[in-house]
């Protein structure tokens, strides 16, 4: 591949209520909306948390864009990386979140696991080196 072609890869997360989903990610993760569009009562937003950024959307059944609450879970787990696991961790399950695993040191990480209202799973922690 040429040295000048550049790359970059973006989660899409598909969820059942994008509004909904919004406002969770913003109360649990502090993320800010970038860009928010409707067309169809359908929402597409691209969401920014710290300096990492991804879209959520609602689902598109006739495209097989499918929730995890569609079809019973997700296979994708999104991976937070914070100073502060616990705070944030605590934020997220205070916003609705549902805890998997409680944060726990794990070899070098600090890292605990919940699944978000929408069916995601994210693990939130630091390294400790």
């Amino acid at each position: 591949m040429s040295a000048d072609i550049k790359l970059n890869i973006t989660p899409f997360l598909v969820v059942t209520d994008a509004s909904d989903a919004s406002a969770f990610y913003e109360a649990a993760f502090d993320a800010a909306m970038l860009e928010k569009y409707t067309n169809d009562g359908r929402t597409n937003a691209r969401i920014a948390i710290g300096n990492a950024d991804f879209w959520i959307g609602d689902e598109e059944p006739e495209f097989d864009n499918l929730s995890p609450a569609t079809i019973g879970g997700s296979p994708v787990r999104m991976i937070l990386t914070t100073s502060d696991p616990d705070t944030i961790f605590a934020n997220a399950l205070k916003a609705g979140a549902t805890q998997i695993c409680p944060v726990t040191v794990e070899e070098d990480w600090k890292i605990g696991k919940l699944k978000d209202p929408f069916g995601h799973i994210w693990e939130i922690g630091c390294p400790l080196h």
